[in-house]
């Protein structure tokens, strides 16, 4: 009797993925207790698509075509073949020119305490346009990352800060590569190319996650 092959366990498919908070102070937040990727980007970047094409959800994250929408923390619990659990945290878009100096004010405040003081966060990814390259806002943010963290929080190593260029299916094929290559001269970091309607990208991005877990 010929014996039955078990098919392969796909370590990248999300067998449960739920919203687990939103918070608009840092110490709303969940008690730290698993490990945390953090997800930034200028407003109206993807960032929602491509959380829900990373959870393999449709409309788990909410999509909007009005920047400035996300005006909180929200944190995502996320559960993968193989026994890995961890939170995907959507931090609030930056660079919206329409916001008060008020609400500006408070958002950076919110950003910059998670960033910097966050124990559980153990990656960063910065969501860029592919059509329009990084901005002073992205490098800026980099730069924090580099360079600031609080006494409580572990650092980030290089590897943890990652660029994601979204948008990826909006560009011809010929013109990709060049469009990374500038990316990577801006920020320093070798992008990752990315699609939230193909996919293209999705298993690239976990397998940095999980090594920055790691």
């Amino acid at each position: 009797m010929t014996p039955v092959t078990k098919p392969a366990l796909d370590p990248n498919r999300v067998y449960e993925a739920t919203f687990a908070a939103g918070a608009t102070r840092v110490e709303q937040l969940p008690a730290p207790a698993i490990a945390e990727i953090a997800f930034a980007g200028r407003s109206n970047v993807g960032k929602s698509s491509l959380l829900n094409a990373m959870m393999q959800r449709k409309n788990l994250v909410r999509t909007s075509n009005t920047p400035g929408c996300t005006r909180q923390i929200n944190v995502f619990e996320c559960k993968l073949e193989g026994d890995l659990t961890l939170h995907l945290v959507d931090l609030p878009g930056y660079g919206y020119a329409k916001l008060s100096k008020s609400e500006k004010s408070t958002w950076g405040a919110m950003l910059e305490g998670y960033l910097r003081e966050r124990v559980t966060l153990r990656a960063l990814a910065v969501l860029v346009d592919v059509r329009r390259g990084v901005e002073d806002d992205d490098v800026a943010l980099l730069e924090f990352m580099r360079e600031v963290r609080g006494t409580a929080a572990p650092s980030l190593p290089a590897a943890a800060r990652i660029v994601v260029a979204t948008k990826l299916d909006k560009l011809p094929l010929n013109k990709r590569k060049p469009a990374l290559d500038v990316f990577k001269k801006a920020s320093g970091i070798t992008p990752l190319g990315f699609s939230a309607v193909t996919g293209e990208g999705r298993d690239e991005l976990w397998k940095r996650i999980r090594a920055a877990i790691a």
